[in-house]
């Protein structure tokens, strides 16, 4: 049980804060008519982070990120990612303000296509997967090991959901799109954040 506890706190401290996933998978929710249309988004979110969970459990990532040149071009790239994840958050913020334009709703490919690239591509969520998750499911064996690896994925699941959930009331309130706007700025300056801190990694 402490291992599964353990889980759920690790995962909840990784998740919580802004990032270039959240942001999507609320403005996914804001913008869908209905919850139901959200869900190509949050689904694949949602198996991403599995998926990245499981290779870190199971010790492959960790062995790929301890060759150093692949874990230069994963930040080199993911500084680049981010630096336009940000500017296009700022800009897509800036441009629903100015019009009084609600979230843009993608396609259900395009929702596959955009959750998948912004959950494997961002080096920040790899980084933290592999360095956190990776690390601490080292510490445990057979069952607790097996306890904490669903605690975690779990987690995942049930804040995406709650994610989007929230984002789809919100869009329903906030029928003049300011408020998702300015959080959509607050994330943006977040997001370049992380992409400062990312290439003080490679800096130093």
């Amino acid at each position: 049980m402490a291992a599964f506890m353990t889980g759920i706190l690790l995962a909840l401290s990784l998740i919580l804060p802004l990032g270039v996933q959240n942001v999507f998978i609320f403005n996914q929710g804001a913008a869908s008519p209905r919850f139901a249309k959200a869900l190509p988004a949050v689904v694949m979110a949602a198996i991403c982070d599995t998926l990245l969970i499981l290779l870190a459990v199971l010790g492959l990532s960790v062995a790929v990120f301890a060759v150093t040149w692949i874990k230069t071009v994963v930040l080199g790239v993911g500084v680049v990612f981010l630096l336009y994840m940000g500017y296009i958050t700022w800009r897509s913020a800036s441009s629903q303000r100015e019009a009084g334009q609600e979230p843009v709703m993608l396609s259900a490919r395009k929702q596959i296509a955009f959750a998948a690239s912004v959950s494997l591509l961002n080096p920040h969520a790899i980084l933290d997967t592999v360095g956190v998750i990776g690390t601490s499911s080292l510490h445990y064996t057979g069952l607790d090991k097996i306890l904490f690896t669903v605690s975690t994925i779990g987690v995942s699941w049930v804040w995406f959901f709650g994610l989007a959930a929230a984002g789809h009331y919100l869009g329903k309130l906030d029928t003049t799109g300011r408020w998702i706007s300015w959080i959509n700025r607050v994330s943006a300056i977040i997001i370049w954040g992380i992409a400062i801190y990312l290439l003080s990694l490679l800096i130093w």
